[in-house]
């Protein structure tokens, strides 16, 4: 199938595609705050690479979180408008499915740094996550590294598995093509907590 998927969750930007069997990536290690101007740059010069236009993709993916608030908004609306306008099926990718895919047997704790001494967590056992995505301090994060292995895409403490976020990315949507959709309901942020803004009310 040919498909195009991006990451804007985190601090990188990561977009990837698949088109005529031939494999695209790209990826900036510190797009910052800058994922609203440079997806879209981003986007048209791997189509121009491959030759490809937007309507000749089966579908299109997304990380939905968890991660950057604002960088995850960013990237749902960005492929929302995308699969509305080409009439195209879409894939939500969490920033978890990433990471597990990056790991040899898909079992490990896959870590998001939420900052402040704070993780975004989930388990996986052979790349299916056996509990619900949630937000923890250090004293129960260290619990939980006790008791698994620890992927993340940065360096966290018991880090086992540093991983490629552009290689779990392509794996992570080629593992789960089968499961795009019509419903651009399915492409909604992964908030495990509320915003800064939200907690302050």
């Amino acid at each position: 199938m040919n498909y195009l998927g991006i990451d804007t969750s985190g601090a990188p930007l990561t977009v990837v595609m698949e088109y005529g069997g031939k494999k695209y990536e790209y990826a900036e290690a510190d797009c910052g705050t800058r994922h609203s101007v440079a997806l879209m740059p981003a986007i048209d010069g791997l189509l121009r690479k491959a030759g490809a236009r937007l309507d000749d993709f089966d579908f299109f993916a997304c990380v939905i979180g968890a991660g950057s608030f604002t960088g995850i908004r960013i990237g749902v609306s960005t492929i929302k408008a995308l699969c509305y306008a080409k009439g195209k099926k879409c894939l939500a990718v969490t920033s978890f499915d990433v990471l597990a895919y990056d790991v040899p047997d898909g079992t490990a704790l896959c870590v998001i740094d939420a900052r402040h001494g704070a993780y975004y967590v989930r388990e996986y056992e052979k790349f299916l996550p056996t509990g619900e995505g949630r937000f923890v301090q250090t004293e129960e994060y260290e619990k939980l590294c006790a008791e698994h292995a620890v992927a993340a895409a940065t360096a966290v403490p018991h880090l086992k598995y540093l991983c490629d976020v552009t290689r779990g990315l392509r794996a992570a949507i080629e593992a789960k093509a089968a499961e795009c959709t019509d419903d651009l309901g399915a492409l909604a942020p992964l908030y495990i907590r509320k915003s800064q803004a939200e907690e302050g009310r």
